[in-house]
């Protein structure tokens, strides 16, 4: 396994108590950094702050109620110092269903969590990044941003504007030693999963090139370099991790 020098940053975590956000905060502390996890689930929360040990702590938020938001980044920097390093991570799939039969209600809690939400947590840490000239910001989209999936149109689109707007923030803060990218992974062997039918599952499986899921370790080894202060140049880009099934 390669080393990153993470030694002495301060990484928040959304999504963090389970799935890819946990595997990345685990290599984080690996690699020196303190990490604050964020999540809604505060007994998996728990689970997994006393799993990572001492370099971890968590706070409890719901990343769609803004004022939650800045009083859980106020709560994290109270207790570990300033952030220079975000990944957004928390999202949910929601039901598979046509876009003329899919629930309205479902439609838009999946945007307001996936898109509004990792709006939210980007629009707290930025100032105080550009503050310090000094970030390191990866939101996690999906292969679904790029090519769409079918029977998931409020997932894909979601996913599709958090690409966006990941360009648009990179753009704005070129200027600045703030790197700002996105990673479009395929479907990941994660709790996720559990909200899928087996016939989508498999579906998914049939797009992939290498003929399996990603693995969240995998995931975890990009998004490590991508936080790291040896990523100097990139950003407003997007990182696949697709497996081959991405045409571009």
């Amino acid at each position: 396994m390669n080393q990153y020098d993470l030694k002495g940053r301060h990484a928040i975590v959304t999504g963090g108590a389970q799935g890819l956000g946990f595997a990345m905060a685990r290599r984080f502390i690996d690699s020196g950094a303190t990490v604050t996890l964020w999540d809604m689930n505060a007994a998996l929360l728990d689970e997994a702050r006393s799993a990572l040990g001492m370099q971890a702590q968590a706070v409890v938020v719901d990343i769609t109620d803004y004022p939650a938001v800045e009083a859980a980044l106020e709560k994290t920097e109270n207790t570990g110092g300033s952030v220079s390093i975000l990944v957004n991570s928390a999202g949910i799939a929601g039901p598979a269903a046509p876009l003329d039969a899919y629930d309205i209600d479902m439609f838009r809690k999946i945007i307001e969590v996936n898109l509004i939400g990792t709006f939210h947590v980007n629009r707290v840490v930025v100032p105080g990044m550009r503050e310090r000239n000094y970030g390191r910001i990866v939101n996690i989209a999906s292969i679904a941003g790029k090519e769409g999936n079918p029977n998931a149109a409020a997932y894909s689109a979601s996913k599709a504007a958090v690409i966006g707007m990941t360009k648009s923030l990179g753009k704005e803060l070129a200027a600045f030693d703030i790197a700002v990218n996105c990673i479009t992974p395929a479907t990941a062997q994660t709790r996720i999963l559990e909200q899928l039918s087996e016939e989508f599952i498999d579906y998914m499986r049939s797009k992939i090139p290498r003929g399996r899921f990603l693995k969240v370790e995998e995931a975890a080894s990009l998004v490590t370099w991508l936080v790291s202060q040896e990523n100097s140049f990139t950003t407003g880009s997007v990182f696949d991790l697709s497996g081959g099934r991405a045409t571009y």
